[in-house]
């Protein structure tokens, strides 16, 4: 069973899906980590991440998950994917038709494994339109803001609120209308609007809605 969750920065789509993965015992694949690793590949190499060198680095790239960890040619990137300059990039080399066409044979390869949930941007429209579960999780502008610094102080880095609304609305932008995979819900997924709901209050209705589904 593939069970997709879609939807921008800060609504909490990805602590949902390895919670859901977790109480499912399903796989758990978090798709932004891969463009993020991509990104980050770029900004050593000083590539321009929409360039044709950016994909050329994304089809040799090698991005595992051990653990939780995101690997990237067997080292350990995890905290170095939330900086705000991977943030930037991957936005950038998320918009480069190639780029996406090697993670998504990337991601479909991982699907075939087994029960999964997968969590990104396209997952429910573009990567696996036939999912048997799809989700949509939005919030308010301002509670992802907080949300994103409350994340980056954990790991050291304070930035302006003020900033990070900008930073996120011009990402959304991006997003949004690029002319690859751009972000949408898919026609059949359910939307639930996570800002005023705590994480078990998330989690809860999403293993509810994937167990009535499930065969």
């Amino acid at each position: 069973m593939i069970v997709t969750i879609d939807g921008p920065a800060g609504t909490g789509k990805s602590t949902a899906a390895r919670g859901l993965a977790e109480r499912l015992g399903f796989e758990y694949l978090d798709t932004g980590a891969m463009y993020r690793a991509v990104a980050a590949l770029c900004l050593e190499a000083d590539v321009d991440p929409e360039s044709e060198a950016a994909a050329d680095l994304a089809r040799g790239s090698d991005i595992s998950f051990h653990e939780g960890r995101t690997l990237s040619h067997g080292r350990d990137v995890t905290e170095v994917l939330r900086s705000p300059e991977v943030t930037r990039a991957a936005s950038l080399v998320a918009q480069h038709q190639d780029v996406r066409a090697a993670m998504v044979e990337r991601q479909r390869a991982l699907a075939e494994r087994g029960d999964i949930v997968c969590e990104g941007r396209d997952q429910g429209t573009i990567v696996f339109p036939a999912a048997e579960c799809k989700f949509f999780l939005t919030a308010s502008a301002e509670e992802r803001a907080r949300r994103r610094q409350e994340e980056l102080a954990l790991c050291g880095q304070h930035v302006d609120f003020q900033d990070l609304l900008r930073q996120q609305h011009e990402r959304d932008e991006r997003d949004a209308t690029r002319a690859v995979a751009p972000l949408r819900p898919a026609a059949d997924a359910v939307q639930i609007d996570t800002t005023a709901l705590s994480f078990e209050q998330v989690l809860e209705r999403l293993v509810q809605l994937v167990r009535e589904r499930m065969p």
